[in-house]
């Protein structure tokens, strides 16, 4: 039997605490250093160490940048992992500003250390003098802001091959299109288990909004008004909103212009669909609620395979929702084009359909909109007006999209159809599983879809 390292240990008990960690439902069986790379030596050095969490349902590696140092100042003990006999005390290098400000100059200099690259873009001016600070509100990745410039991305969990959000990030950036955070710098490494995006470095948005928070707004002054219609309320929403569906279709636009298209024949349509179904069948085992639902949702899928005879395909955002995009000033921006969370990467890198990315922010206009009723018994007045808002601004949106693409989403009924339907199933599921008290809200979009 393999014997545990002590810092296996450590691990074992500072991972699952970690907002990042995705087994925090499973049963935590193992943690295994696989790989450790010492990127830095002296005091303090800085160590890339791959650690898989094995748990009963799956086995994730996750990359960490771990700092030692002989003893642990003040200032870093909330993020102290453990103590390793011969390295000295850990913690997570990302809340130590001296080794980020290492890091910061490697990809400035393009430096390769022990199979690790640090690539600087050529259009990039980076201030390796910004202090660094972390971050500490994402779910599945860290971040680290040098100054107001600048922000660095490490992606936890490790999949090998080329992260899309580098790919597409990079391919945007080239072409110059306004709506994005362009890319100043990334991390490559050829690790045991492939090559690997280890991060992204780029413009650090420090006026921006993001527009899960801009739509909450909206909808919470549509509900301190007892009189007033969406389109009467000072916080009305629908401008930003039609001004969204024009970025969105300017990115999707460049996306077709620089990268791979392809168009699906009918057999390719019908094997998405048959996907739609299976993930149908998936989510009733989950949510029996569904079942009511499920004919009529699996007859759409059906007029979707049959009259859809060719659909064009392209790189898109993959998973595009209101939390993926900011308001700044100089418009809207989307950011995080890693794709789908969970999905194979190759999944995520393969090109689909702009109209999925259609389909995934109008679900999120109606999950602002009915965000604050989940879970409670509320009068139907909130109800209608919590529908009239998020009909009210993806209408917009698909006005504002329909301007840049010269073609509105909605003139292709039975694709934006299967499309929002399939995200609404897997939102069933997902709230089934995760938040009970929110299984109402997709479920009232397929009462609602499915009467259109």
């Amino acid at each position: 039997m393999r014997k545990e390292v002590p810092m296996e240990s450590a691990l074992r008990e500072w991972l699952p605490r970690q907002r990042w960690f995705a087994g925090k439902h499973d049963d935590l069986t193992a943690i295994r250093v696989v790989e450790i790379h010492e990127l830095h030596s002296g005091d303090p050095s800085l160590l890339h160490a791959v650690v898989e969490a094995v748990t009963d349902r799956r086995t994730t590696a996750y990359q960490l940048l771990i700092g030692a140092r002989p003893s642990l100042p003040s200032h870093l003990d909330h993020a102290r992992i453990g103590t390793d006999p011969e390295r000295g005390e850990l913690y997570d290098a990302l809340a130590d500003g001296e080794l980020m400000t290492r890091v910061l100059y490697w990809i400035a200099e393009n430096a390769e250390r022990d199979g690790f690259s640090f690539q600087a873009h050529p259009q990039a001016h980076i201030d390796t003098d910004a202090p660094p600070r972390m971050l500490g509100v994402e779910q599945s990745n860290s971040s680290v802001v040098f100054g107001e410039e600048a922000l660095l991305k490490i992606f936890r969990i490790l999949v090998p091959g080329t992260n899309p959000d580098l790919e597409i990030t990079q391919a945007l950036t080239d072409a110059d299109n306004p709506h994005i955070a362009p890319l100043y710098g990334w991390i490559e490494a050829a690790l045991g288990l492939g090559s690997c995006t280890l991060g992204l470095l780029q413009e650090y948005l420090r006026t921006g909004s993001d527009g899960w928070s801009l739509a909450l707004t909206s909808v919470r002054d549509l509900f301190a008004e007892g009189d007033l219609h969406a389109g009467e309320v000072g916080g009305d929403f629908a401008a930003e909103a039609e001004r969204l569906g024009m970025a969105t279709a300017d990115v999707h636009l460049t996306l077709r212009r620089v990268l791979p298209t392809h168009i699906a024949n009918g057999a390719q349509v019908r094997q998405l669909a048959e996907g739609m179904r299976r993930r149908l069948d998936a989510a009733l085992e989950v949510a029996p609620e569904l079942g009511e639902y499920a004919r009529t949702v699996r007859e759409a899928f059906d007029e979707f395979a049959a009259t859809v005879h060719e659909l064009p395909l392209q790189r898109i955002h993959g998973d595009l929702h209101l939390g993926q995009v900011m308001r700044t000033e100089r418009g809207w921006v989307l950011f995080d084009f890693e794709g789908e969370p969970g999905a194979p990467i190759d999944a995520r890198s393969a090109p689909s359909s702009p109209l999925r990315d259609v389909a995934g922010m109008l679900r999120s206009f109606d999950y602002a909109a009915h965000y604050l009723l989940a879970g409670q018994s509320v009068s139907p007045h909130l109800v209608y007006r919590a529908t009239e808002w998020s009909n009210r601004n993806r209408t917009a949106f698909c006005i504002g999209y329909a301007k840049v693409a010269d073609r509105d989403p909605r003139e292709e009924h039975a694709t934006l159809r299967a499309f929002e339907l399939d995200k609404a199933v897997y939102e069933v599921a997902y709230e089934k599983r995760n938040r009970p008290d929110w299984v109402s809200i997709p479920l009232r979009t397929l009462e609602r879809l499915l009467t259109q």
